[in-house]
């Protein structure tokens, strides 16, 4: 028996707190560097603390994945982590730019110590929206499900890379202190967090999930199998049972293990796995470097001088909040576009795309001008978001939905690691402490990506 189909809003709501904790990821992504920067530590160094983003998404996603497959209570399935996660990212976004303040004598330490109490939430929260979309979309809305998520994704990033430009429109101080974090940068951190519990509670209120006797049957699968009990129907009265719930019971009977799991993986994810490392790669390299590696090299075309230190940070949350803006539009007729021509073509052309942005970035100079190899970067940051998660929900056992898509995160974050442990070395003794180079291997990564497209069999397409 098919799911209902859900309607454009019912599916906007299921991703809507998404767009908050996009808000805050781009913070991140776009402030990471020059804030720990500004509290002592070298360029060589900064890939170390950028490791704290996927080792918490390593050791986090796939057990939040595992508890949520067999989470049923009366708020739902995924809906508690997704808010528990949310209300802990709010805490850490408000933390960070005090870090100095709360331990004066190591602050390093002490952001480096929120900046993975930041990820490990932002990851408790992210994961479940991947599996809700899954859980609550027939096969045939699931493409328009996971687009309609990149959308909101983008249009999170876009606003989360532009708060501190808003913040000194508003007035707000962006002078760099060393030792201290920019006030404009400060406030759009506490905005960020107050933004993402808000859509967050959207999210919570205005989605509901299908209880296990409705998701076995959407399934075709066992009632009791789904549920973790073999009688579902003895849940309190009066309590989340009255909703076809069990009384806030995790499942565990009959669930397969991470080992089992692990074994038996489906052939698309290691194909997309290839895929998933080099374009992964890339965009850590980006997010790590952009700001030393344009450093001294911006030019304001009308007077032909060097972007000031705190100007250039500024810059850096522009062109962050660029490359979001071509992945919205993108996005909105990427299902069409996939449906005419096939997931792994687009793909394969997002890619492409963001291979020759990162190209354009090494060539240009002029303040404005950089926008434009943002523009490809934004393209292939759509594909990245939509079209590995199409086509692997289409390959994977409901039951396991959320284990398996914690499962993947491994391609996202293992990347990362690797160039987060090797990246000072290669920045330091390869390219002289030449940043800008990260950003051409970048490139070099992302057509890597691309051609492996072609690699991942004729099954994921559906």
């Amino acid at each position: 028996m098919k799911k209902p189909k859900l309607s454009f809003w019912q599916i906007w709501n299921l991703s809507f707190g998404f767009l908050g904790v996009q808000i805050g990821y781009s913070l991140q992504n776009s402030n990471t560097s020059t804030i720990f920067q500004s509290l002592g530590a070298d360029v060589s160094h900064l890939s170390y603390f950028w490791l704290a983003a996927p080792l918490a998404g390593m050791v986090i996603q796939p057990i939040i994945g595992m508890f949520s497959d067999g989470t049923w209570t009366r708020f739902g399935r995924r809906i508690p982590y997704i808010l528990g996660g949310a209300v802990i990212s709010t805490i850490a976004l408000l933390m960070m730019p005090n870090c100095p303040l709360l331990l004066a004598f190591a602050p390093l330490a002490m952001g480096a110590f929120i900046l993975l109490f930041m990820d490990l939430s932002f990851n408790v929260t992210m994961q479940p929206f991947r599996a809700l979309v899954a859980d609550m979309l027939d096969d045939s809305q699931k493409t328009q499900g996971y687009v309609v998520q990149t959308f909101l994704i983008n249009l999170g990033a876009v606003i989360g890379a532009f708060l501190p430009l808003i913040m000194t429109w508003c007035g707000v101080s962006d002078e760099a202190v060393p030792g201290q974090v920019s006030k404009h940068i400060a406030y759009s951190y506490y905005a960020g967090g107050i933004i993402l519990l808000l859509t967050v509670l959207v999210t919570a209120f205005k989605t509901k999930e299908y209880p296990p006797e409705e998701f076995a049957k959407y399934n075709g699968l066992d009632e009791g199998a789904v549920s973790g009990n073999a009688d579902v129907h003895d849940a309190v009265p009066g309590n989340a049972g009255d909703a076809g719930y069990p009384s806030g019971k995790t499942a565990a009977a009959g669930k397969p293990g991470f080992i089992a799991l692990m074994r038996n993986i489906p052939k698309t994810m290691l194909q997309l796995g290839v895929t998933q490392f080099f374009s992964w790669a890339a965009l850590f390299m980006m997010w790590t470097y952009l700001k030393p590696a344009i450093t001294g090299h911006v030019l304001d075309p009308a007077t032909g001088v060097v972007l000031s230190e705190g100007a250039t940070q500024t810059w850096v949350g522009v062109l962050n909040g660029i490359y979001p803006i071509p992945a919205c539009i993108i996005s909105v007729f990427m299902s069409r576009i996939a449906g005419r021509w096939g997931n792994k073509p687009v793909y394969a052309a997002c890619l492409l795309c963001g291979a020759l942005g990162f190209g354009g970035l090494l060539a240009v100079h002029n303040q404005y001008l950089m926008m434009l190899p943002m523009v490809g970067i934004g393209i292939a940051w759509a594909g990245i978001l939509a079209m590995p998660y199409s086509i692997l929900s289409r390959e994977v056992d409901a039951r396991n939905m959320g284990a398996y898509m914690g499962i993947f995160n491994f391609t996202i974050t293992i990347p990362q690691i690797v160039i987060g442990l090797t990246g000072g070395i290669i920045v330091k003794w390869i390219f002289g402490s030449n940043a800008i180079m990260m950003l051409g291997l970048a490139g070099v990564f992302m057509l890597l990506a691309a051609v492996s497209v072609a690699f991942v069999g004729r099954n994921t397409e559906k």
